[in-house]
């Protein structure tokens, strides 16, 4: 799965990330903005059948090189961005707040 394409819809408020795995079948990632230049990333899935080959860590550099792009900050809302956080300390600048555990923007 090496040649897979993340699509990026938004509006001014919700985006996600998406990949099509499949007729009817996606991985993806979604978030609303919460203020002018902060993001809430609050949902990541994976199809089961899915997991395993590093889609939604896919998704997530996808939305950190965004964010860096932009001046975007991040709320870890979702589970999994919130542990992408903790493995990733090099990403700690684009955290909006801090992460149980010490890690901080």
């Amino acid at each position: 799965m090496t040649d897979l394409k993340i699509i990026h819809e938004h509006d001014e408020n919700t985006g996600r990330y998406v990949i099509v795995l499949g007729p009817k079948v996606e991985a993806k990632m979604t978030y609303r903005r919460v203020a002018p230049k902060t993001i809430s990333i609050d949902h990541t899935l994976v199809p089961p059948e899915f997991r395993g080959q590093k889609i939604a860590d896919r998704l997530m550099v996808r939305a950190i090189e965004d964010a860096k792009t932009s001046g975007d900050r991040i709320i870890p809302a979702c589970s999994y961005v919130a542990a992408q956080f903790k493995r990733h300390p090099e990403w700690a600048s684009l955290l909006a707040v801090p992460l149980a555990g010490g890690q901080s923007a």
